[in-house]
């Protein structure tokens, strides 16, 4: 067939159907996809195994590597037309140079791919884009120019009224759980991300300084948190049951009743039974509700975005600044104490 018969036979809707089974042809470019130097000795190991590998070495947390095994999973399993669906074992066994040419954005993979992520929501096509993003660029691939990343929707976070507190600080006293108050109490008033407090370790507490280290927190960066007597209390009587306990980790500071350390998972199962037992919606209880409460307390008592920022461990203060914005309650209080001077007898 000549190439004039064969663009007459071809429909104009066929087009777009055809981008997804050619890409650039090697004659024209000169030579086929090559990996970078770095990843030649890897060429026939496995992808995902590699790629865990790297995901360490740059020191990525665990759920960060998680999400991003799951989008490169999910983005070699996408099929063109006329592609059978991979196997499980095919997307385990996919060796690092097939997946080159697999993975190549310009073979139409990556657009098919973006269209099944259609339906969630903005942050998480973000999140997937950016997973995908970081395991083309570590291929050696161009991340292509056109991704448009769609806008997020500006979404407060989420905190407690103070009579909601209130009952969920007396629901944390009355609890059968012993970790329940000190918790509470130590998420309220030194801010730590759940990761965090179930990391922490008994020696990571300093009770003379009141004061807690995080070592590798999130983005890898160390730093200390405050607290005050409150949670100098709880910790001293959370210590006293922990010594009871035949601790299967010995370093662990908060332990689940089997003597393990404990797990986010664990601790969202003892809000969900506090927040029934406060009269609390789930959905309007996490550990990380807890710690936005923590911002917009330090907030609402005339704290200073730098010094939250630096407590809450906020590598960009555009994330501390959201806090403003969280509830008028902040402004209430200016209002009040504003108002305790009489501006009109001031004026008569």
């Amino acid at each position: 067939m000549t190439t004039e018969e064969e663009d007459e036979s071809a429909p104009f809707s066929d087009a777009s159907a055809r981008q997804y089974i050619e890409r650039f042809s090697d004659e024209l470019v000169g030579h086929g996809l090559q990996l970078p130097s770095r990843l030649v000795r890897l060429a026939n190991l496995p992808l995902l195994d590699s790629y865990g590998q790297h995901l360490a070495a740059e020191k990525k947390s665990r759920h960060t590597s998680r999400a991003y095994e799951i989008a490169a999973r999910q983005y070699i399993a996408a099929t063109l037309p006329g592609e059978s669906d991979p196997s499980k074992e095919d997307v385990e066994e996919l060796t690092v140079q097939e997946a080159l040419d697999r993975l190549d954005p310009n073979n139409g993979r990556f657009d098919l791919w973006l269209q099944t992520l259609s339906h969630l929501r903005a942050s998480t096509v973000n999140a997937r884009i950016a997973a995908a993003s970081h395991l083309l660029k570590w291929l050696g691939h161009a991340v292509p120019e056109w991704v448009i990343r769609p806008q997020r929707s500006k979404r407060l976070p989420r905190i407690l009224t103070r009579d909601e507190l209130r009952k969920l600080l007396l629901a944390a006293q009355q609890s059968e759980n012993p970790l329940a108050e000190v918790v509470v109490t130590l998420l309220l008033e030194s801010g730590l991300r759940v990761s965090e407090l179930c990391n922490l370790n008994e020696s990571d507490i300093d009770m003379q300084d009141k004061s807690a280290q995080v070592w590798s927190g999130k983005g890898d960066k160390d730093r200390r948190v405050l607290f005050s007597h409150r949670s100098e209390d709880a910790l001293e009587k959370w210590g006293l049951y922990r010594n009871s306990l035949g601790l299967r980790n010995e370093e662990a500071l908060f332990v689940n009743g089997r003597g393990s350390r404990v797990t986010s998972r664990n601790l969202q199962k003892m809000m969900d039974s506090l927040g029934d037992s406060a009269g609390i919606p789930r959905t309007r209880l996490s550990p990380h509700v807890l710690r936005h409460n923590f911002a917009t307390g330090l907030l609402e008592r005339g704290a200073d975005l730098v010094s939250i920022q630096r407590l809450m461990g906020h590598s960009n203060i555009a994330s501390t600044r959201i806090y403003l914005e969280i509830s008028d309650q902040t402004l209430r209080e200016v209002y009040r104490r504003a108002q305790e001077i009489d501006l009109f007898e001031e004026i008569e």
